[in-house]
């Protein structure tokens, strides 16, 4: 038999915390925009967004407090991700 699973109740800190992190990469995402940095600016861009997307899956889905097999498939998504933006980026630079 499986051993029962315990639910994890996060606090509220650890919200406002999150919601504080997640406001704070969304003003640097703004910034980054503005900035003229060429074709590094898409790149800044997605590397923000991975934070932040990885900020909501270890919090708000509760990863974090979760098996280790979930956190090894997430991380492999992200890997796989990673590679397919980076034959990408490799793509359009050498055209």
């Amino acid at each position: 038999m499986e051993k029962e699973h315990k639910h994890h109740i996060s606090s509220y800190f650890a919200h406002g915390t999150v919601l504080v992190t997640l406001l704070v990469l969304t003003v640097i995402t703004v910034v980054v925009a503005g900035l003229k940095l060429g074709p590094l600016s898409v790149f800044v861009a997605l590397i923000i967004a991975s934070i932040k997307g990885t900020t909501v899956l270890t919090y708000f889905m509760h990863l974090k407090y979760d098996k280790p097999i979930y956190r090894i498939m997430v991380f492999g998504v992200f890997l796989l991700f990673a590679l397919i933006i980076g034959i990408t980026f490799i793509d359009y630079v050498f055209r």
